[in-house]
């Protein structure tokens, strides 16, 4: 195996001790926060804090770069990764709204068509915004007749998005901006105006705002039609992910929410005839109070709600909007006990309804009534989802898989079961069928039973010895389902397998299983990745040495949890832009939105379950740790790089492996944030530092 030659820098420890919750913590590199003297500089950068991190970043780079095949790797991956991507279109009028991205563009291209095959025409180039390749337009929205386009940017990473408006067919830009994280907003039918959200403070996460904006106007003037609590209108609501808007396709009803955690929220209805008539909002209750979510829109007169409130795998209700409260309910598609419902689009007198079946997709289509009219055909097993208009039963499927490539198809909702028609579909410079993907299921510490994906070239033998990725999520009720990555074919080339566990916490079956990976549950998530590992070592496919273990934000808590629970169970580790330091992650950026995940150590009872796994307060002396490699974006607006700079200070420190062979390595990079927008010449130095550093210590490069 290759030694690096490099030594870590020498980081400073400081004798930093407090009590919380009646025990004492040691914090020895808490200067690594950054500036902490006040709420308004919590955590900003201070020159020390820059220079280590330079010194860090120059360490890992002098690593890294010096593996053999590094070069060569990254001529491989970047043909893979300049594999095109394109979204499914947003349909006004005869118009089709879409982005597109192929080979070395560093971000998609923002085109509109007339007619679904139409000539391509340019709206929104990144490119000639931004030639460093840090803009990217995050969101676009069509007027109702495809003659204006908002469209939504931010740079290098910070998610503080811009809206800007321009003439669909001059491509002109007119003279209207909102910032402050402006989200897609909802035209009126006539365009004279919109609904959007942003922040009212852009530096405050926790002041979310819906408005109307009426076009022509200063939007200075811009209603407030709903907004945050304030802590002192509300504490326990004033820090969750907070108020939410949507107009109908008509413009007559405004829906709107707020979220109480992240599992529930509020709703109510709003005639927005009446407030632009009258400027006054009239909110009805449609559901308060009530565990679950639900989310909804306005048909011919007729609330259809999408909902898991008295059925956690979720169902399609329907209510009249003079009586929207949740006692007049009626089941349209009732819950289901061998799927969960993912998301639900409205075509034209139809329900496009995708269903969540172990951790893989189907589309089931039905009227408004609730009559099915049968499943949206689709290749074969997969990722799927469904985007469709209220005026027409035309609507586009995306379709991926781990050996699919993601292609975007045209289907009629009236005949679901036809062939579906292509619509794009970038080429790939790979063999989708030297891939074998198997489902498998296996037994938790107590008993549970999780199921995984595991992706290897067909024919794999099972010596006990092969390279494994092991990855993981397990919270926030998000799915891990099988999706296409063009360079995932180089490890399968490379004779490597891909596992990915669909571990509690997330949402693949059901809000039980996301509640069950919460809060007091959480040490089931990480649980359920060891025994993934144990199961995986138990049935010949590899051994501790072979086993490198990838996550990223939530992720790459659950990586750091592993690591510091089973150093012996893993060779390396990825530890993605992570949440570490469990005791004051909610002192930073919109982490309190998290709260209701994971706790507080704030809170007497919450702070006992906290500190038994936070990653950063469970590293112990003269360990012999996995290789491991931290990462971060200095722009994050969700995690803080703090807690990776911690970390990687605290491993470096502890480890009694050989860090010429086994080294703790941290990259922060100074051009991004969480990792949305990031342009493609980045991406690619990205894939190739984390793959380049698991072929390395799994043993690959010495093949």
């Amino acid at each position: 195996m290759p030694r690096t030659s490099a030594t870590p820098p020498t980081t400073k420890a400081e004798s930093f001790k407090e009590t919380v919750q009646g025990v004492e913590i040691v914090d020895p590199y808490r200067w690594l926060e950054g500036d902490n003297s006040s709420p308004a500089e919590q955590g900003k950068v201070t020159p020390d804090v820059a220079g280590w991190t330079d010194s860090q970043n120059s360490y890992t780079r002098s690593v890294l770069d010096a593996l053999p095949q590094r070069h060569e790797l990254e001529q491989r991956l970047r043909p893979l990764m300049e594999v095109g991507s394109v979204s499914r279109p947003i349909v006004r009028a005869n118009r089709y709204f879409f982005s597109k991205r192929e080979g070395h563009q560093n971000q998609p291209i923002v085109y509109w068509r007339e007619g679904y095959k139409g000539e391509n025409k340019t709206l929104v180039d990144p490119a000639k915004l931004d030639e460093s390749g840090l803009t990217t337009v995050e969101w676009f929205s069509p007027s109702q007749d495809g003659k204006l386009m908002a469209y939504g940017t931010y740079r290098a990473g910070d998610e503080l998005t811009t809206l800007h408006l321009l003439e669909v067919d001059s491509a002109k830009l007119l003279d209207l901006e909102i910032p402050d994280k402006t989200q897609a907003p909802d035209w009126l039918p006539n365009g004279s105006g919109f609904v959007y959200q942003n922040l009212k403070q852009p530096k405050d996460p926790y002041t979310g705002q819906v408005l109307f904006h009426r076009m022509g106007t200063d939007r200075a003037k811009d209603v407030v039609l709903f907004r945050q609590f304030t802590k002192a209108e509300n504490a326990a609501l004033a820090t969750t992910w907070g108020p939410f808007g949507s107009l109908s396709r008509d413009g007559r009803w405004l829906v709107l929410g707020y979220w109480i955690d992240t599992k529930s929220n509020d709703l109510w209805l709003v005639d927005f005839d009446q407030f632009l008539k009258s400027g006054k909002i009239d909110k009805k209750t449609v559901t308060v109070g009530v565990d679950g979510q639900a989310t909804g829109t306005v048909v011919d007169g007729t609330l259809f709600i999408h909902t898991t409130k008295g059925a956690p795998r979720g169902r399609v209700v329907a209510v009249s909007v003079a009586e929207p409260e949740q006692a007049h309910w009626r089941d349209i598609v009732p819950e289901r006990p061998d799927a969960i419902i993912d998301s639900v689009s409205f075509g034209k007198g139809s329900i496009a309804v995708t269903y969540l079946m172990n951790a893989s997709n189907v589309v089931e289509v039905f009227d408004l009534s609730g009559k099915s009219l049968g499943a949206v055909k689709q290749p074969g097993i997969g990722a799927a989802g469904v985007s469709a208009e209220v005026d027409r039963s035309e609507a586009y499927l995306t379709f991926t898989s781990f050996n699919y490539p993601t292609t975007i198809f045209r289907v009629d909702l009236t005949k679901p079961q036809a062939p579906p028609e292509l619509w794009e579909r970038p080429d790939v410079p790979v063999d989708p069928a030297i891939a074998e993907v198997e489902q498998v299921w296996y037994p938790s510490k107590d008993g549970t039973k999780i199921s995984m994906f595991l992706v290897h070239r067909k024919g794999l033998t099972k010596q006990g010895d092969t390279p494994t990725m092991l990855t993981g999520y397990g919270g926030f009720n998000v799915s891990e389902s099988p999706a296409f990555s063009a360079t995932l074919f180089q490890w399968i080339e490379a004779g490597g397998l891909y596992a990915v566990p669909n571990l509690r916490g997330g949402g693949e079956y059901g809000d039980a299983w996301h509640e069950a990976g919460i809060l007091g549950r959480k040490q089931n998530v990480f649980d359920d990745f060891i025994a993934a590992a144990e199961w995986l070592i138990a049935n010949r496919y590899t051994n501790p040495q072979r086993i490198g273990i990838t996550g990223a934000s939530n992720g790459g808590l659950l990586t750091a949890a592993a690591l510091t629970q089973r150093p012996d169970l893993f060779r390396a580790a990825i530890v993605g832009v992570p949440l570490l330091d469990m005791l004051r992650y909610q002192n930073f950026l919109m982490a309190r939105y998290w709260v209701p995940e994971y706790g507080s150590a704030e809170n007497a009872d919450q702070f006992p379950f906290l500190h038994a796994y936070s990653p950063y307060h469970h590293v112990k002396q003269k360990t012999k740790y996995p290789a491991v490699l931290l990462t971060a974006g200095e722009h994050d607006s969700r995690v803080h790089a703090s807690h990776a700079r911690k970390m990687t200070a605290l491993l470096q420190a502890a480890t009694a492996s050989d860090q010429a062979e086994q080294p703790v390595l941290l990259w922060v990079d100074r051009d991004a944030g969480h990792g949305q927008g990031k342009p493609l010449n980045l991406r690619i130095r990205d894939v190739a530092d984390q793959r380049i550093f698991l072929m390395w210590q799994l043993g690959l490069l010495d093949r």
